[in-house]
């Protein structure tokens, strides 16, 4: 592995910042007995069948375990991962977040051919940032099966003093309970007509294109939830992560207030809240010192009447919540774009120009456009190497979408100058939000709706950089 550390500006806000979020003063230097290093992994993917706790689904995931296997590694080190393809049909693996080599990226067509069933496929890649991201298929619905796992990048020395960490994987899930998810998006696709009871003033609106079964934490459901164990006064990282499909999760800890510190892999100064709104493909970091008992972990499928629940627990002798418990934090203050700032350090360059994305639906109501166009003939957002670009994503669609471009963060332009770095973002309906994208990492990159649904039925474009090149992958969805 490469032992060095590829990032020159990824502080922490320590000292008198988290002294007042936390009520002390957090000492350097996270736990690190859970971080071992891996030279190489192999991702078998296959059809197995899995345990959602009471439940058993026949599905497809990777090495027999949903979620896939936790891969941890240090910024700065090399990520070695053979993709094994037992499946009946072809695959890719994304590195969801991960500013890599676009040949190690898992975009079928546009980074790299899709490996076919038999096949097999080395990624190889630096991960340059710490942070909390995920991998998984990038071919047709895959992802909407058990085809994702965490990718938990630490910092070589990590300012931010905890006692552990637990890693949180959302997931909404339908496959092996009702149909799968290419025939959920074939009845969707034959049908105009979306579900109105899925409503969300949070979400501008209708919040999704369909009810799932189950909702889940780390792949299990409400009936045999996940435990968290820890000791009261212990000081918790929470990593959670959105793998789902087509709900966004309202989060909130019973008992306790949380200090988010991280989005999407980058710091943010800290900011004390009740509860958070996590649309697919985001990922948030929260602090917590724990109190005695057993907590509810509850993740609401926001508009949706449903919810993924877990159980922190420091006591033994506590009762275990009830599943369907009400958490007033969940209606208390809910974080907010506006509230996270970044680091001086982290912030881009001023843009040169800006230009406008369109997000919309075609009268069909299952075409989903950039600029007008679907995936099949995608628009492309032309880039030169070196400039900074804002991106201003106007949505006239009646939904909101959770965008997400690949190889590169951006930084959201809401609220002021100093907005968080991402590389997913919620886009209500009728409204436009500003990113701006500094292009430094050179290659054909998907720019497209987190919602499978809506990106399986178009909602897919291109930033590339220069001209296009006849050498590269024909573009295929």
């Amino acid at each position: 592995m490469n032992g060095s550390y590829g990032v020159v500006s990824r502080r922490m806000f320590v000292g008198g910042t988290f002294a007042a979020a936390l009520g002390g003063v957090i000492p350097a230097g996270a736990a690190a007995a859970d971080r071992p290093r891996r030279s190489g992994l192999v991702l078998r993917a296959k059809p197995v069948t899995v345990s959602l706790g009471r439940r058993k689904v026949s599905t497809w995931a990777y090495n027999d375990l949903l979620p896939g296997p936790a891969i941890r590694v240090t910024a700065g080190d090399v990520v070695r991962a053979r993709l094994v393809n037992d499946l009946p049909a072809p695959t890719t693996v994304h590195w969801h977040g991960i500013r890599l080599d676009a040949k190690m990226d898992g975009a079928p067509g546009y980074s790299q051919q899709a490996t076919p069933p038999g096949g097999t496929f080395d990624y190889a890649f630096t991960v340059p940032d710490p942070g909390t991201y995920f991998y998984h298929s990038h071919v047709g619905m895959q992802n909407d099966r058990g085809l994702y796992g965490p990718l938990i990048v630490a910092h070589p020395r990590e300012p931010l003093g905890y006692d552990e960490e637990f890693t949180v994987v959302l997931d909404d899930w339908l496959d092996g309970v009702a149909g799968t998810p290419d025939e959920a998006l074939k009845r969707l696709t034959a049908s105009a007509e979306h579900d109105d009871s899925l409503r969300s003033s949070l979400l501008g609106g209708v919040t999704g294109e369909l009810r799932h079964p189950y909702h889940l934490v780390n792949g299990r459901t409400a009936d045999a939830p996940e435990v968290f164990a820890s000791r009261p006064g212990r000081l918790v990282r929470f990593r959670v992560i959105n793998a789902a499909a087509d709900s966004a999760f309202r989060v909130a800890l019973g008992g306790h207030r949380m200090t988010v510190t991280h989005t999407d892999g980058f710091p943010c100064e800290p900011v004390e809240v009740d509860t958070f709104l996590i649309g697919m493909g985001e990922r948030y970091d929260f602090l917590v010192r724990l109190g005695e008992g057993a907590f509810p972990l509850v993740a609401v499928a926001e508009g949706k009447r449903a919810r993924a629940f877990a159980v922190v627990r420091t006591s033994r002798g506590a009762s275990a919540p009830d599943k369907n418990v009400r958490l007033e934090e969940l209606y208390r203050r809910m974080l907010k774009y506006t509230d996270l700032k970044a680091h001086p350090s982290d912030a881009l360059p001023r843009p040169g120009r800006s230009v406008t994305v369109t997000l919309d639906m075609r009268p069909s109501g299952s075409e989903w456009t950039m600029n007008g166009k679907l995936a099949k003939d995608p628009m492309r957002l032309r880039v030169e190497r070196g400039e900074t670009v804002r991106i201003v994503m106007d949505n006239r669609s009646p939904m909101w979408h959770p965008m997400h471009l690949h190889g590169h963060t951006f930084q959201v332009r809401a609220g002021g100058p100093h907005g968080p770095r991402k590389d997913t973002v919620n886009i209500l309906p009728r409204t436009r939000l500003s990113i701006d994208v500094l292009a430094d990492n050179p290659g054909e990159w998907m720019f497209h709706c987190h919602n499978l649904y809506h990106q399986e039925q178009g909602m897919m474009g291109v930033l590339g950089y220069g001209r296009p090149s006849s050498r590269e992958p024909q573009m295929r969805h």
